[in-house]
């Protein structure tokens, strides 16, 4: 039988989805006829379950859980209960590119003070290891960082300014990270700050897209979201019309027709006509940490996130760690917050059903822990969706 995540089933029979096994009393071992990992079977109190025989190899790669735990708490919340019980544990925090992507990346360890979205100096953080580079716009361009919004004013020149600082500093590889953004000036505060462009010559640019929206319906789709109101909408959508053609004219790029150019009010598409390389943002921060190595050398991947819904499997973290676990054939599981009703490929397990809304916030360290506990306790990781 196919188990939930809040009750352990004290039947040894476990369907697997393909085939099913037997396992004998308490200590008895067998092997999963679907994994091929060695499995034990387990007595608790009325209790009954199983557990790995051995010591597995896990990789935990979350993405952060907005408004309770970065990528990178998650993790370690996640782990420390895996490692008690004795497994293998790699911890791999993950981003989409957006907020998020300077600590999955190693974290900030420098500071510049640069023009913040409406003018007023801001210091931005960001990363610099030899000659590599790590910014995210929201740091510079954020929406966090204004207090009152205002759509049309707001300008990503401090993003550029920041590109600017760490190509001073020696950086001839930057990754730029999306999201979170305040604007919609489709990257022209950016190119200003960055002009004249010889000192880029070289220099090669990342842009992590957390998104694949086109250029000129960056305004329809985010700027309500950063206090545009319809008639706004309508002025920034004829501005990004007008960039496109100036884009065109000055740099032979034609932004239209870049997939993704749209990413933070279209500031990807900017980046794009000073040479920059637009880029997935899970396949970007995959690569640069190495996720996919380490869950070819795994035998169960924890990812996870604070809601998962149908966007999860659509260019963000947990659908991109799943596809690499398939991809290695190794079983994977997602740890949420909360999830919409999804077709979810892989079993989900979700804080909000197993502890209520108001533990699951407030104590979302302690619920991921509990939860990954049952995961190395009892395997069911491996057996069935638990949502």
């Amino acid at each position: 039988m196919t188990i939930g995540a809040s009750r352990r089933c004290s039947d040894t029979r476990w369907s697997l989805g393909v085939g099913s096994f037997q396992l004998g009393n308490a200590g008895s071992t067998a092997q999963c006829p679907v994994h091929g990992v060695a499995v034990r079977s387990v007595a608790g109190s009325a209790d009954g379950g199983w557990a790995y025989a051995d010591a597995v190899r896990v990789v935990v790669a979350p993405d952060k859980f907005r408004g309770t735990l970065g990528a990178v708490e998650a993790a370690a919340a996640i782990a420390a209960p895996l490692r008690a019980a004795g497994h293998d544990v790699v911890e791999v925090p993950m981003a989409d590119g957006g907020e998020g992507t300077l600590d999955a990346l190693g974290g900030a360890n420098r500071t510049t003070i640069v023009s913040g979205p409406l003018g007023g100096p801001v210091e931005a953080l960001w990363r610099l290891s030899g000659r590599n580079a790590v910014i995210e716009m929201a740091r510079a361009s954020g929406l966090a960082l204004v207090d009152e919004v205002d759509a049309v004013a707001a300008s990503t020149y401090g993003t550029g300014e920041l590109i600017a600082a760490a190509v001073e500093a020696g950086a001839t590889h930057l990754i730029v990270g999306l999201g979170g953004s305040a604007t919609t000036d489709g990257g022209s505060g950016a190119l200003r700050a960055l002009y004249p462009t010889a000192h880029l010559r070289g220099v090669r640019i990342e842009v992590a897209c957390d998104v694949t929206t086109r250029f000129t319906d960056a305004a329809r789709v985010f700027a309500p979201q950063k206090g545009a109101s319809p008639v706004q909408v309508e002025f920034l959508t004829r501005r990004l019309d007008a960039l496109v053609e100036h884009y065109r004219a000055e740099y032979g790029v034609d932004v239209s027709t870049l997939e993704g150019a749209g990413a933070a009010g279209g500031l990807a598409g900017g980046l794009a006509c000073v040479g920059a390389q637009l880029v997935p943002g899970v396949e970007l921060v995959a690569d640069a940490v190495g996720l996919g190595e380490a869950i070819e050398a795994a035998d169960l991947v924890v990812t996870g996130e604070g809601h998962l819904d149908t966007e999860s499997f659509a260019g963000k973290v947990v659908g991109g760690v799943a596809e690499l676990a398939a991809e290695a054939g190794v079983p994977c599981v997602a740890l949420v917050g909360d999830a919409d009703p999804v077709d979810a490929p892989i079993p989900v397990w979700s804080l909000t059903d197993r502890f209520g809304a108001e533990r699951a916030l407030g104590d979302a360290a302690a619920c991921l822990g509990e939860l990954a506990l049952d995961v190395a306790l009892f395997g069911e990781s491996a057996v069935g969706r638990s949502r």
